[in-house]
């Protein structure tokens, strides 16, 4: 991220603006795709992981349950997810469900403002860092160039969860659970899990995803026209004395 574009999110922050709507998606827009339909078959993919190796649907061949997370690094419900995510591929590793986490976005599609409440975009490179600084033990793979494979499953938002049986059939599709800020009180993604390791079909097969729009590549000239209006932007400095910056920083917020 460049220094304006830091300069740019740090005072988003600290005006406690949120700019990226976190609410459930409730239809799909006529430029996106159909999500994947309960029972289908997973599309079969080969994308590049964050470790340098590419991955393809059949590496997972020998799981018993495969479980598709489409998530970002951009997104605040996405990041709210990240630990929940990396338990969850703890918990079932001994046994036998992979986990795979599917970046969907087109990191040029990524409007200014959007990046708010996120250090790092959504470019590859930036990938490798998150997953580096939050210690991701599972596959997380690259689609920003071609977006072929989020198309294909229909991802609606991040995160989006996609989970398969050993046939890879679509067994259960949407969120990971009902709750990112608070403590959940319907764990969606791992009952369906349970229930599909236990040879039972999926009680509750799909949920409403909430989280960030897919950034689709033609949402770039909306990026772009976004980022010429902040380039466009005039800016005012003035010194401030130290007792008025620690006044500043320890008033009550209104």
């Amino acid at each position: 991220m460049s220094i304006r574009n830091l300069r740019v999110s740090l005072v988003l922050m600290l005006l406690g603006l949120n700019l990226e709507a976190t609410t459930a998606v409730t239809g799909i827009a006529a430029a996106e795709p159909q999500t994947l339909a309960l029972g289908e078959a997973a599309p079969v993919f080969d994308l590049p992981g964050v470790d340098g190796r590419n991955y393809s649907l059949s590496d997972f061949d020998s799981a018993k349950v495969l479980v598709v997370i489409f998530t970002c690094n951009h997104c605040p419900t996405a990041q709210a997810y990240e630990q929940r995510i990396i338990d969850l591929q703890l918990d079932y590793a001994k046994r036998d469900v992979a986990v795979v986490a599917i970046s969907p976005n087109d990191p040029s599609a990524v409007r200014l403002d959007e990046l708010g409440y996120s250090d790092l975009s959504d470019s590859f490179e930036e990938m490798k860092l998150r997953a580096k600084h939050r210690g991701f033990k599972f596959p997380y793979l690259y689609d920003g160039d071609t977006q072929k494979t989020s198309r294909e499953y229909g991802v609606l938002a991040t995160p989006h969860v996609f989970v398969f049986d050993v046939a890879r059939k679509l067994r259960y599709v949407g969120r990971i659970d009902d709750n990112d800020v608070k403590q959940p009180t319907s764990h969606d993604a791992r009952n369906a899990i349970e229930e599909l390791l236990a040879g039972k079909q999926v009680s509750v097969p799909q949920t409403r995803v909430f989280g960030c729009s897919t950034k689709w590549s033609d949402k770039r000239q909306q990026a772009a026209e976004s980022l010429a209006k902040w380039d466009a932007e005039t800016a005012e400095l003035a010194v401030i004395s130290p007792t008025d910056l620690h006044l500043q920083l320890t008033k009550p917020s209104d």
